[in-house]
């Protein structure tokens, strides 16, 4: 099962093969930033990915879209729209 570890003192959280990454993190009660509920519209869930990014799903056309239309960095991914399929390192500017 993949692990998600954090940049910040939070403890690494294990997660099931293909989980979301926005809901994992929620269901962990971890705060994750989203006006539209993991609807794919506001761009605020993005993550910052440390290390791992080639474990992560590839960017459909939306969260494409949602990069570019809000100038999101390449190595932040909108976590409503994100599958982890291995071991990750992530943070985020609110935490």
């Amino acid at each position: 099962m993949p692990i998600i570890s954090f940049q910040k003192n939070k403890p690494p959280l294990e997660v099931a093969d293909g989980s979301n990454l926005m809901q994992s993190l929620l269901e962990a009660e971890h705060p994750v930033a989203s006006s539209c509920d993991g609807e794919a519209v506001c761009g605020k869930c993005k993550i910052q990915i440390l290390k791992g990014s080639e474990y992560l799903s590839k960017e459909s056309e939306q969260e494409l879209f949602l990069k570019k239309k809000n100038s999101i960095r390449s190595d932040c991914r909108i976590s409503c729209q994100t599958q982890v399929h291995g071991d990750i390192e992530i943070d985020a500017s609110y935490w």
